[in-house]
């Protein structure tokens, strides 16, 4: 019961992340100094958070796998599902984005949450073939 009450909290996290994005991306438009913290950089270093926070529980899911009785398959499975959300997210934000770096658009902020995505994906499928293969030995 108490793996369920984990899973559901790391989702309603995830539900909320998605949701703190979709409205951080909600008003893009950049002011004429762009000095300070514009809507795009917001939403650019609001998907990097959930990145990292990705990575963090692909991390931690992974270790959870390589100990004798581990189970880390729903921190895994967490990890990707906020891997492929903030990839898909970041890609998009990059496709939205005009200007270079320094203009206010988040574009490297993009390519952060992007890169922390991939890695947040590669974690969790690393987490899961080592599950797979711990329960196959058995």
């Amino acid at each position: 019961m108490k793996s369920r009450n984990k899973i559901s909290t790391k989702l309603f996290i995830a539900v909320c992340a998605v949701c703190v994005i979709s409205a951080a991306s909600c008003s893009q438009t950049l002011p004429d100094n762009n000095v300070g913290f514009t809507s795009a950089r917001a939403g650019a270093t609001v998907l990097a958070v959930i990145g990292l926070i990705g990575v963090i529980i692909g991390g931690l899911a992974l270790r959870a796998a390589g100990r004798i009785g581990g189970n880390g398959r729903a921190g895994a499975l967490v990890s990707m599902v906020l891997g492929i959300i903030v990839s898909v997210l970041s890609a998009a934000h990059l496709g939205r984005s005009t200007g270079g770096f320094g203009t206010g658009g988040g574009r490297a902020g993009a390519i952060v949450a992007l890169v922390l995505g991939l890695i947040g994906i590669s974690l969790g499928g690393l987490a899961l073939a080592r599950l797979r293969r711990s329960r196959s030995a058995d």
